[in-house]
């Protein structure tokens, strides 16, 4: 059990490198579109049609990717944060109430983005983004809108690697939360 619950753990933390890299690279491609759009709008009064857009889409996926990763590393909003440092039973029944809240929440929003309410793909959040294109910039919108159920996955994966630490007691070094003296 302890070898599953440290590899799902580093699964779970190179997901989250990967998806730290996705949200800082767009975070530039943000600023750089936006920048680009402030210089060719007055200084060179020739502003590009597809800046804005680019630079909400890249907005979308930052956002997204960011807060898959505060979620792992705990600095997501949270009503009671010293209830993430007990050990325990305690500790592992409210890693499993916790659990249970993420997956309520995040089920719904990876099931719709697949099916809609009949189970069809196509007609799902994904589905139906497949064959439109980005209103400025010639890109089906898939690209832009995957970034909805993938933030979701990537959650749902570090909710099950944290809260199988906390159950199996299996708390790996780089989690351990410094003791107060």
């Amino acid at each position: 059990m302890r070898k599953m619950t440290l590899g799902l753990d580093w699964f779970s933390a190179t997901i989250n490198s990967i998806a730290l890299w996705g949200a800082v690279l767009a975070v530039i491609v943000m600023v750089g579109s936006a920048g680009w759009q402030v210089i060719a709008r007055y200084v060179l009064d020739a502003p590009p049609i597809w800046t804005e857009e680019l630079s909400r889409r890249a907005m979308v996926w930052g956002g997204m990717l960011g807060a898959s990763c505060a979620f792992r590393s705990s600095a997501d909003p949270t009503l009671f944060p010293g209830m993430r440092d007990l050990e325990g039973r305690a500790g592992a029944v409210l890693a499993l109430i916790r659990a249970s809240g993420v997956l309520i929440f995040a089920a719904p929003v990876i099931w719709f983005s697949i099916f809609d309410s009949r189970m069809n793909p196509l007609r799902g959040f994904l589905g139906r983004s497949l064959n439109r294109n980005a209103e400025m910039i010639d890109v089906p919108m898939i690209w832009f809108t995957a970034a909805v159920p993938l933030a979701f996955a990537i959650i749902v994966l570090h909710v099950l690697a944290m809260t199988l630490i906390r159950v199996t007691g299996h708390v790996p070094d780089n989690l351990k939360t410094p003791k107060k003296v």
